[in-house]
């Protein structure tokens, strides 16, 4: 259990006692108390007879009075259903408040905003290196990496992708766990004019057979478990291994690519989805 909803029948601080019950507090005397609980939520009707109040207490993450907001909601809803339209499903009578549905449904939906139509995601990563070259890009475990480095290393095997000859639209298997390698690949083939097909070491062998088969990459990359998730599949496609074979382009130029023509319309990536029968299906991304 993670909740606890407390309906108990209670009386007004003195009055609604019977006799009998009144005599047991002879000589007694409130000085105060307070309830607590072990649940992260928990709520307590008290019920007067002719009235009620809610209590609610929640974990420190929680407001109260928020909780407290949404019951009041729900039962001014109840009411008013009651009263208009008694045949309302339950499920139909909102718990936001007017402030809080217009915060969830308008205010946090405002992400309308100008942006360059015709820049690619890798050349927007190349100005953000350009602006803090020293800032941190990325952290791994206990590796970090600047925006310059990443986008050097990203460079290199660019380089070496275009060499193989990558170009738009041509597709990269990448098989790799996560990691800084797994991104240093997908900027590669990006900045290389390619889009990549994202292979998690993972899955079944068949489903990989398959994703390989149906992607047909020029060439596929990878690392540690996803080097040997490809062991003995996928035909005739060429293989690196991102690690043990970095010195085919460690003396490629760290210079970012040039690829005339490039333009957010030419394929970004390929997924697989298993959809309703279970065989993958690849979707397209530009």
């Amino acid at each position: 259990f993670s909740s606890l909803l407390n309906y108990r029948h209670s009386s007004l601080p003195g009055g609604g006692r019977d006799d009998q019950a009144h005599a047991g507090w002879e000589g007694v005397e409130v000085v105060g108390g307070e309830e607590r609980t072990n649940y992260p939520l928990t709520l307590s009707v008290d019920d007067f007879g002719d009235g009620f109040s809610l209590t609610a207490q929640v974990d420190q993450s929680v407001s109260a009075e928020r909780i407290c907001d949404y019951l009041q909601t729900a039962l001014e809803g109840i009411v008013a259903a009651l009263e208009t339209a008694p045949q309302t499903a339950l499920a139909e009578i909102g718990v936001l408040s007017a402030a809080e549905r217009r915060q969830v449904l308008v205010e946090w939906n405002a992400t309308a905003a100008d942006y360059e139509q015709d820049v690619c995601l890798h050349e927007l990563f190349e100005r953000q290196a350009e602006r803090t070259p020293h800032a941190v890009a990325l952290v791994h475990e206990q590796r970090r990496v600047s925006y310059a480095e990443l986008n050097a290393q990203a460079n290199r095997l660019a380089h070496h992708l275009l060499a193989l000859g990558v170009a738009p639209d041509v597709r990269v298997a990448i098989c790799a766990e996560r990691g800084v390698e797994m991104l240093v690949a997908m900027l590669a083939t990006l900045k290389a004019g390619g889009c990549y097909v994202p292979l998690d070491p993972a899955y079944p062998r068949e489903r990989l057979a398959y994703m390989l088969a149906d992607s047909a990459p020029l060439v596929a990359l990878s690392v540690g478990a996803g080097r040997a998730a490809l062991d003995d599949i996928g035909g005739e496609v060429a293989r690196i291994d991102l690690r043990e074979q970095a010195a085919l382009w460690s003396g490629q130029a760290s210079a970012n690519p040039q690829r005339h023509g490039l333009t957010p319309a030419h394929l970004a990536y390929v997924i697989y989805t298993s959809g309703s029968t279970g065989a993958p299906k690849g979707v397209m991304i530009e």
